[in-house]
């Protein structure tokens, strides 16, 4: 193996979350929900090659306000009032095969668990709706073209099982590359850009294609912290009568590096821009172990 044991933790610790809060688009009128892959941390894509199989656990949970939107012409405007509570624990399997020991392959399963609140609804029987959301599995393969540097692409499929208030009842294929550059020893920027495709929903609209981008620059102050900021894009096409939309969000965040084989990670994040799209107003947290 070409790396040491305690770099290979290190970097194990820094693999998490690369799923999209992509669930309960459908109960947000209008507005989109939040931005795909907004969930991942600043050393998301720091991934090894050549290494033994291991295997990562991440518990995320956000909690966003929908007291504000953007409307059609990019003004902000009174929100549904809604909070949305959503958490996701996923699994995922590492490796790197022996056919060739140069590049990393992982396997993942996630399983949301979704809560909406909204006390201005007229229906008192939708003014909390909860459940587990519409699961996702999927593939990611990366290389290393340089110490320094990882590249790769990953695809995931969600899958329209949830419980019925929480499911979005279609199909959807969330595919991006991503990318990792320890630019300095303290500095670092990881990212991924891709998009989201989606079947037609059982109230026969069937979403747009869109596009997400999402960027984290993290400084390692110490041992354990690392702040860092968080730069979140996406784009909607019209479709179906639906208008096309927009956002660009950001916020700062802390990773706390705890033990070698878990980390911590806290963020908020909010809108600076956007059409007919909600105005992200959320807390963020991420917890992963590696074994």
């Amino acid at each position: 193996m070409r790396s040491t044991q305690g770099t290979l933790r290190a970097s194990r610790c820094g693999l998490a979350v690369r799923v999209a809060c992509a669930l309960a688009l459908g109960h947000g009128g209008s507005a989109a929900a939040q931005i795909t892959f907004d969930v991942i941390g600043p050393h998301e894509y720091e991934l090894p090659v050549d290494f033994d199989p291991f295997n990562v656990f991440v518990q995320y949970g956000m909690v966003q306000e929908d007291d504000r939107l953007f409307n059609r012409n990019g003004d902000r405007t009174d929100g549904s009032g809604a909070q949305r509570i959503v958490g996701m624990s996923k699994y995922v399997r590492f490796w790197s095969p022996e056919s060739n020991r140069n590049i990393g392959v992982a396997w993942e399963v996630i399983v949301p668990e979704v809560a909406i609140r909204n006390r201005s609804l007229a229906d008192a029987d939708d003014r909390h709706v909860s459940g587990i959301g519409d699961p996702l599995t999927g593939f990611a393969i990366w290389y290393k073209p340089a110490a320094n540097a990882t590249l790769g692409f990953q695809s995931f499929v969600q899958i329209p099982v949830g419980t019925e208030k929480v499911s979005d009842t279609n199909w959807k294929n969330l595919s991006s590359f991503f990318w990792d550059w320890r630019i300095t020893d303290k500095l670092g920027w990881t990212g991924d850009a891709g998009i989201v495709w989606q079947t037609r929903r059982d109230n026969g609209i069937r979403p747009g294609l869109s596009w997400h981008t999402n960027h984290r620059f993290g400084w390692r102050a110490s041992q354990h912290l690392e702040p860092f900021l968080a730069v979140d894009a996406e784009y909607l096409e019209a479709r179906d009568g639906a208008p096309s939309a927009h956002v660009i969000d950001a916020g700062p965040g802390l990773m706390i590096h705890t033990f070698a084989n878990q980390s911590i990670s806290l963020r908020y994040s909010t809108s600076v821009d956007g059409r007919n799209h909600s105005v992200n107003d959320s807390f963020n947290i991420k917890y992963a172990y590696v074994w």
